[in-house]
């Protein structure tokens, strides 16, 4: 199962870690056009490597790191170490506030077929292909992705509390979140996180782009290694790992909005709708969420002057001629991807990855205001997708919709970087592994 192995990271001298909380960015598929030219004019600020600027960005991003190193911007550790990292947070609507705890190491790269790493969304080439590109360029894992791993013990927990009583960094992040950071150095406890990983299979939850690029990147390079051992820096991924049975593991809900359409029409729409849904008009969209919540197929559609819940009727399922698992069929997302999206506004199934007149929003108060002013036909309010059917998906074998989880909160990029260069990687041996 999973191989993990402790890293031994580059990070910011220590003079300039003093205000790490100005050098870290938003992970690449998440920071706005608005925060990276914000963040550009950092000249530290580490979105010069992970979303770098220019007409050819990973020769850019090649040219950072090469001065960052020369000038002594970022050291290489002297120690390997595994990385904890919790996230202190809160949801809207409740007092509590939550910790994810995880800690970051390197992890084998599994192709898809080897049932270790499990997807359960999709991803798209030319996104796949940006981050070859970075990873060829720069020979650096420079954001950890999520894995998931379960374990009901939560044996590791005891062993990241103690580390965290000695921080190396505590910010709080572009959302608003609490992030601590810190290492374990001790051998022996690096060998209980080894060992326990070791029988495990690792869901991936964010960085599904990330993943591909490496595994993609590792596919050329042993193709054209013919002294290729699986023990070159190529062969191992940057990943965040947090416990699938821990209480504070949340995913909030993505929503889609329609714009663009042509000879769209809001009563034709309701009209259909009434084939296969229980449709029933709101007087408040405000009280779509408390409305649907914990409603199977049940869905908020928001028209600019208008406002409607739909579910499903039960005996309309069995319609659908996708050709998924009944685990994938009975998702919220898939019976919205195809009855609403596909069945009623005509956007076919193969070609939804790529069409531009269906984009995705995690805001219910942007979906509403992006209605309101015109610049969208209507939006498609969802639930949050549990963990369990994530799971479920997983081992199907097969894949969710575009979109469909949304990892709350994401981890941040900058608090340290991966080399799989061939003088900067090494795999560190553990006693009695």
């Amino acid at each position: 199962m999973a191989e993990i192995r402790p890293l031994r990271p580059w990070r910011y001298n220590p003079s300039l870690a003093t205000k790490i909380e100005e050098l870290t960015s938003p992970l690449f598929d998440v920071v706005s056009d608005k925060q990276r030219e914000k963040l550009y004019k950092e000249q530290y600020n580490s979105i010069h490597l992970s979303v770098p600027s220019g007409e050819k960005p990973a020769e850019h991003a090649k040219e950072v790191l090469q001065q960052w190193k020369s000038e002594g911007v970022i050291e290489q550790d002297k120690i390997p170490g595994i990385y904890v990292y919790y996230q202190h947070f809160n949801l809207p609507g409740s007092n509590k506030t939550y910790i994810r705890k995880g800690f970051i190491a390197n992890i084998r790269l599994y192709d898809w077929d080897e049932k270790v790493l499990l997807r359960h969304e999709n991803t798209m080439p030319h996104s796949v292909n940006d981050r070859v590109a970075v990873l060829e360029s720069t020979q650096l894992n420079i954001s950890p992705t999520h894995g998931l791993y379960t374990d009901a013990t939560h044996e590791l927990e005891a062993y990241m509390d103690e580390s965290m009583k000695n921080p190396i960094y505590e910010i709080e992040d572009f959302q608003g979140v609490k992030d601590v950071f810190s290492v374990i150095h001790d051998g022996e406890v690096i060998k209980r996180f080894i060992n326990l990983l070791s029988d495990k299979e690792i869901i991936l939850a964010d960085g599904h782009h990330r993943y591909s690029g490496s595994l993609e990147y590792m596919k050329r390079r042993r193709e054209e290694n013919p002294d290729h051992t699986g023990e070159e820096g190529y062969n191992f991924h940057l990943m965040y790992f947090t416990n699938t049975e821990s209480d504070d593991l949340r995913i909030l809900p993505t929503h889609r909005l329609v714009h663009g359409l042509e000879n769209f029409d809001e009563e034709q729409f309701i009209e259909q709708a009434r084939e296969d849904f229980i449709v029933k008009p709101l007087d408040n969209p405000n009280d779509i969420h408390e409305i649907i919540l914990g409603k199977p197929w049940a869905f908020g559609v928001i028209f600019p002057q208008s406002a409607y819940k739909l579910r499903l009727k039960p005996e309309s399922l069995s319609k659908m001629t996708w050709n998924f698992p009944q685990v994938v069929k009975e998702l919220d997302l898939t019976v919205m991807h195809y009855f609403i999206i596909e069945k009623l506004l005509g956007v076919k199934g193969e070609s939804q990855r790529n069409n531009r007149n269906v984009t995705f929003e995690r805001s219910f108060t942007s979906c509403m205001t992006s209605v309101y002013f015109g610049e969208s036909q209507l939006a498609i309010i969802t639930q949050e997708i549990l963990i369990d059917e994530v799971k479920e998906v997983c081992h199907s074998g097969y894949t969710m919709p575009m979109k469909s989880t949304y990892f709350y909160p994401k981890a941040i990029c900058g608090f340290l970087f991966s080399s799989i260069a061939d003088d900067e990687f090494d795999l560190y041996p553990v006693p009695g592994l």
